[in-house]
Order: structure tokens, then C-alpha cells, then sequence
């Protein structure tokens, strides 16, 4: 029995060898994996703080954009107001011909067509060949009436105005750029963010993984370390009552051999040093 317990401990001692390897190879896994899931979270919320500055350039240059809207609508009612003034007066001098607050309005109709629609190459060719015509029709009038004073004051403002609608449609054209390059920039940022955040997850969930491996191998590391102390202290008894098993047979041994010795000496035969230690050994002399 001593000896099958002596092969079941090294089994045991065998065993809890290979689950400290496989624990210790477990945690430099899971502390890599927290590492990197760190360092990832770490440039997913810099990334994530960046893709909000990057919104609120964005939503500052949108606002600029729709305050800049409002104000070139204000500017275009303005001279809508002074071209209903220039047909008033165009009625008293200028019997015939279509409006010129009309022709205004369809010329910039077909510009913002011009500017927003996708068109074929025909069909550009003959909105810009309208466009061209209904500016020379306008200008045309323009000048016919031109002759009058009032109409003058009036075209000159007309053309004032539109100066500041050109210079407003610049800037437009300058912040809607940038507002969606800002975007671009915000969309790119969001995404790399959530790449990052979507493999930082999968690190933290191997993580998790490793965490409950490493817990359960500790737990069967102590159970069985457990029971090799058990079998210890089961070998150690073994042995003690084998040592004392012994230890009672040399003496029954040694007491046999003492009284073969004294029968010896009662019989007068020689007895040699050896046999008086053996009869000192047994308590004998």
C-alpha cells in the first residue's frame, strides 16, 4: 500500500506541475491581453474626443453656412422687392416684355438646377445655352431702361447687391467645403474608433476567458495539493508503523539470537566479543 501511495503522490506532484506551467503561461496570456485592451481603450476615447472636436468644427462652419443662407435670402428678397419696383416703373415706360423680377427668378432657378443636379452633357449644354440667353434678355432690357434715372438708382442697388450675394456665395461654397471635410474626418475618426473598441471588447472577453481558466487551475492546484498532503501525512503514518514493525522484529531477532547465546555459555561452550555485544544489545549482561 506505502508504495502505490508513493506513485499516487508523484502523479499528483506530476499533475500540479503541469497545471502551475499551464496557469503561469495562462496569466503572461491574460496580462498581454489586458495590456492591449487598455492601450485600446485608451485610443478609442482619444479618438472618440477627437471625432467630437471634429463635430463641433463641423456644426460651427454648418451654422456659419445657414446664417450666411439667411442672410443671401434677405438679399435676394431685397432685390426681388427692388425688381417689382423696376416693373412698376419698366410699366409706365416699357409697355411690352415679360417681367424682369420673373426672368431674375428663372435664371437662378436653373442655376441652383445647374449646380445640384446631375446632368448629361446635352442636357448641361442646353441649360447653360437658356441661362446665357435670359442673362442677355435681362441685360438687354436693362439697358433700354437704363435711359431713365430712377431705373439707374435702382439697377445700380440691384447690382450692389448682388455683388454681396456673390461674395456670400463664395464663402458658402468655402464653409460648406470645409464643414464636409470636417465630417469626412468626423466619420473616418468614429469608425476607427469603433474598430478599435470592437477588438478591445474581444481582448477583454479573452481575458474574461483566461481570468475563469487561471481560476479554475488554482482550484485544482489547491485540491490536489490538498490531497498530496493528505498521502503525506497517510505515507508518513505507514512509515512510522513500518519503522516501529521493524524496529520490534530486530529486537525479537536479536532476543532470539541472545538466547541462543546464553544457552551457550549454560552449556560451557566459548563465547566470541560478538555474542557478548548481542547479550549486551539485548539487556542480557
Amino acid at each position: 500500500m506505502l508504495k502505490e501511495l508513493e506513485i499516487r503522490k508523484e502523479e499528483l506532484e506530476r499533475k500540479v506541475r503541469e497545471f502551475i506551467s499551464r496557469r503561469d503561461e495562462l496569466s503572461k496570456d491574460v496580462k498581454k491581453f489586458a495590456e492591449e485592451r487598455d492601450k485600446l481603450n485608451k485610443e478609442v476615447r482619444e479618438l472618440f474626443q477627437k471625432a467630437k472636436e471634429l463635430k463641433q468644427k463641423r456644426d460651427e462652419l454648418n451654422q456659419k453656412v445657414k446664417e450666411l443662407k439667411q442672410k443671401r435670402n434677405k438679399l435676394h428678397e431685397e432685390i426681388d422687392n427692388l425688381y417689382k419696383r423696376l416693373d412698376k416703373l419698366r410699366k409706365s415706360l416699357d409697355k411690352g416684355g415679360r417681367p424682369l423680377v420673373e426672368i431674375e427668378r428663372e435664371i437662378r432657378r436653373l442655376e441652383f438646377i445647374q449646380q445640384t443636379s446631375i446632368l448629361s452633357i446635352e442636357r448641361e449644354r442646353l441649360l447653360v445655352e437658356r441661362i446665357s440667353r435670359l442673362k442677355k434678355e435681362l441685360e438687354e432690357r436693362k439697358k433700354e431702361l437704363e435711359q431713365h434715372e430712377e431705373f439707374r438708382r435702382i439697377i445700380s442697388k440691384i447690382r450692389k447687391l448682388k455683388e454681396e450675394v456673390k461674395e456670400i456665395q463664395q464663402k458658402l461654397a468655402k464653409y460648406v467645403e470645409e464643414a464636409d471635410h470636417y465630417h469626412n474626418e468626423m466619420i473616418k475618426t468614429f469608425n476607427e474608433a469603433n474598430e478599435k473598441r470592437k477588438i478591445a471588447n474581444e481582448l477583454h472577453q479573452n481575458f474574461i476567458e483566461g481570468k475563469k481558466e487561471i481560476n479554475k487551475l488554482n482550484f485544482e492546484i489547491t485540491r490536489i495539493r490538498k490531497n498530496i498532503r493528505d498521502i503525506k501525512k497517510v505515507i508518513k503514518v505507514l512509515k512510522v508503523k513500518e519503522a516501529k514493525a521493524k524496529e520490534e522484529k530486530e529486537k525479537e531477532e536479536l532476543l532470539r539470537k541472545a538466547k541462543e547465546i546464553y544457552e551457550m555459555f549454560k552449556r560451557g561452550e566459548k563465547i566470541e566479543t560478538e555474542h557478548l555485544l548481542i547479550l549486551q544489545r539485548a539487556g542480557l549482561v
